[in-house]
């Protein structure tokens, strides 16, 4: 997506695209429970694109599913013993995750007024999980999956698009920032595949054709005012799928890529579609780690798929592998600031890295 701006109105505006290569930024979860100092720790190390920090430590409706419930529109969870599921009125997990949510809203607000960042226009990156990891993840009153019902899927896209516009509307009111949305779909490669399990052994959810997946995405990426960045941690990320999404960029561990995606990578690179690729461990290696080490599988994959390192600086953002949520806090700080490193040394002289 790019926003229009000019700063004389009697010339041409300028577009200014949102989603930049050659910069880093964080999956979205974090250590800890203190919403404020996750904040001020992920403005501090990711000045070009910092998040509104997800903190899962502090349990029911705070963890990727249950926080989703503070933005549905007419739609709210309970919780059950295996997880989630849709209730007919508010409940006290839905509150609870209204209430968490208006508290990381005012420690980001906080912290982005200390850090001198309101109303410079800066951007900010908000997550929610997809429509398709929640229809795959939380029940139906009768204790089926979402996905299992067409027309409740289709509710359930419908208000996860309203209340997606709707938060970014807040943010950028609370924090005159600009706003990127990323849509976790950890679940996705599952639901192509139809390996999800029902209630019941006996019990099983059929694939979801491509066709109805990529409308289900499309209807809420679609909807939104804001460039939506399209991520999923699965150990094969369907990359032909996510190409053809309307996502102005997708999100996958790089360590996950294989000869056979190659292609589909390519395909991607080629179309414009910006990478944020996971790249830094969320666990601290064995060994001593630089930002080299961090940078060569990229570079290496960018040299095999026989693109110019150019293509680092203009279309690769840069990741952990995935959420830092279970990293003890020293790595996660770590694991930032080498990230950063590595998108600084991409968005400068990719073609002078060099390894031994």
């Amino acid at each position: 997506m790019t926003l229009w701006r000019s700063e004389n109105s009697r010339e041409a505006p300028e577009p200014v695209d949102l989603l930049v290569g050659g910069i880093a930024t964080g999956v979205g979860s974090w250590p800890g429970t203190d919403p404020r100092e996750a904040a001020a720790t992920i403005i501090g190390e990711l000045p070009a694109l910092p998040h509104l920090v997800e903190l899962p430590e502090r349990g029911i409706g705070a963890d990727t599913i249950g926080r989703v419930s503070a933005l549905l529109v007419d739609l709210r969870f309970d919780s059950t013993t295996r997880g989630y599921r849709l209730a007919a009125r508010p409940t006290g997990v839905s509150r609870r995750a209204r209430d968490l949510m208006h508290a990381d809203l005012d420690a980001i607000e906080e912290a982005w007024e200390t850090a001198g960042s309101a109303g410079t226009g800066r951007v900010v990156k908000i997550q929610a999980a997809g429509p398709l990891t929640l229809a795959a993840e939380v029940e139906l009153p009768g204790g089926h999956r979402i996905l299992t019902d067409s027309g409740a899927l289709r509710d359930l896209s419908e208000s996860l698009a309203e209340g997606l516009i709707r938060h970014a509307a807040e943010i950028r009111k609370r924090l005159g920032a600009e706003v990127v949305i990323q849509l976790d779909e950890p679940q996705l490669t599952t639901v192509l595949e139809g390996s999800l399990q029902g209630p019941s052994i006996l019990n099983t959810i059929r694939a979801l054709p491509e066709p109805d997946t990529l409308h289900i995405l499309d209807t809420v990426i679609n909807a939104q005012s804001s460039p939506v960045l399209l991520h999923t941690c699965a150990s094969r990320p369907p990359l032909t799928t996510l190409g053809r999404t309307a996502a102005a960029a997708i999100s996958f561990d790089a360590a996950t890529i294989i000869t056979a995606d190659l292609d589909a990578l390519g395909e991607i690179i080629d179309s414009g579609k910006k990478i944020a690729l996971g790249l830094t461990p969320t666990t601290p290696p064995a060994a001593s780690t630089t930002w080299r080490d961090i940078a060569e599988p990229a570079v290496r994959l960018i040299d095999r798929l026989g693109f110019p390192r150019a293509i680092l600086a203009t279309q690769i953002l840069v990741t952990p592998s995935c959420g830092l949520a279970g990293a003890p806090l020293p790595w996660a700080r770590k694991a930032l600031a080498l990230t950063a490193d590595v998108a600084r040394a991409f968005a400068e002289e990719p073609e002078s890295i060099t390894f031994e």
